[in-house]
């Protein structure tokens, strides 16, 4: 197991570059006491927690709790510190010595508490995709799509940590039929980490002051049951389709980390409300792999996603619904303009119609029982070269 990642990787997935700075949390036979908050470095994890007591680290207290609850709710001043301290410490080896965790028993667990998961539609491409598949006599976007995110509230009970397995889940696929889902999909997103810097007061949030609230980014999986999901949402949206399981990296990078990633955001007509304009409506330049059994299939851009991070939080918060530490943003699924840049078999096999064809001679329209996907992602680095995110990683079991 590669701990730098998140779990078991297919055979055939070749090796990323490198995480840069990322925290997560570790627990198993390998660690001392309850889970630990730890740090990847290479094919083990450090012991950030250890390391902070015994260097008088910035905010210790924080970094010995179970998880990053307590570091999410402290704001970005102190995510700051104890991220720049982190760094510096992990670009010399020799000081970790005694610190780092063995590979062995040692396992990732979800990383934080999800206060509130909402998954946004944020991709153009994916959007256009989805509607000429299920509307193809109709327009494919809806009228609202280029005035505002569009988003759901989903379920925070049901997200996982990346290597946790997903049972293929059953519900109503049309009328009078009940059963297990025949069309399990992956989503391949980006997941904005929120923490606090003024509280959780019921206001709206500037967009000026909307990344102050992101404290990092995991990739994320939206698994969905196509064949579930298009029956049950109109006219209110998806429910048992997307409920069952979301999946996130085990690694959160910190915001600070992807400085070398920002972008400005794509040409949108017509312009948004002055609400949603501003100097921090910029992308993420990350590029973005699906594999299949370890067979590349995808590799979704997200330098052209038309909602940014900063524009997200400013229209959730705009009627003043409040943030909480631990609160999980989906962007919805990267797609680009080619059929090899599509981020779910969705638009992959268009519904289907066209099945992915794969190096051993088989075919995917959607997943099978056994199917392990691997989602991951990697970014221009400050200094130069690209950096790795945490994977996300997940097997399909049978339907229980």
């Amino acid at each position: 197991m590669r701990l730098g990642s998140s779990g078991t990787r297919p055979a055939g997935t070749p090796a990323q570059p490198p995480l840069g700075t990322a925290l997560g949390v570790v627990a198993g036979s390998g660690r001392p006491g309850p889970s630990r908050i730890a740090a990847p470095v290479g094919d083990t994890v450090l012991d950030v927690a250890s390391l902070a007591v015994a260097e008088h680290g910035p905010h210790a207290a924080l970094l010995q709790q179970p998880n990053l609850d307590g570091l999410l709710a402290a704001g970005r001043a102190v995510w700051r510190e104890v991220v720049g301290w982190l760094a510096e410490r992990l670009a010399d080896p020799d000081r970790l010595s005694g610190h780092l965790l063995p590979a062995t028993g040692v396992v990732p667990v979800l990383p934080f508490t999800v206060a509130d998961y909402v998954d946004f539609f944020a991709c153009e491409q994916h959007a256009v995709n989805a509607g000429k598949i299920y509307r193809p006599r109709g327009e494919p976007l809806a009228p609202n799509w280029r005035h505002l995110p569009v988003g759901y509230h989903g379920r925070a009970g049901t997200v996982v940590v990346s290597g946790t397995p997903v049972a293929r889940p059953a519900g109503q696929r049309g009328p009078g039929d009940m059963g297990p889902s025949g069309a399990l999909d992956v989503e391949a997103e980006i997941g904005y980490v929120l923490g606090s810097s003024r509280g959780a007061a019921a206001e709206p949030v500037p967009l000026e002051d909307a990344l102050d609230h992101v404290f990092g980014v995991v990739l994320l999986n939206d698994w969905s049951a196509r064949d579930i999901q298009a029956w049950e949402s109109r006219p209110l949206g998806p429910l048992l389709g997307k409920s069952f399981a979301t999946s996130i990296s085990a690694w959160v990078t910190p915001l600070d980390e992807l400085a070398a990633a920002w972008i400005d955001p794509p040409p949108r007509d017509p312009p948004p409300l002055p609400y949603l304009l501003g100097p921090t409506d910029r992308g993420l330049d990350l590029t973005l792999e699906i594999w299949l059994n370890g067979e590349l299939v995808s590799s979704p851009p997200a330098a052209d996603l038309y909602w940014t991070p900063a524009q997200l939080i400013a229209h959730l918060t705009s009627n003043g619904a409040p943030l909480r530490a631990g609160d999980l943003l989906g962007s919805g699924t990267v797609s680009g303009a080619r059929r090899e840049q599509r981020g779910c078999f969705l638009e992959l096999a268009w519904n289907g119609a066209e099945p992915v064809g794969l190096a051993d001679g088989s075919a995917r329209s959607y997943l099978l029982d056994g199917d392990e996907v691997v989602i991951t992602a990697t970014a221009p680095a400050v200094g130069g070269g690209r950096l790795s995110l945490g994977e996300v990683q997940g097997k399909i079991l049978p339907a229980r």
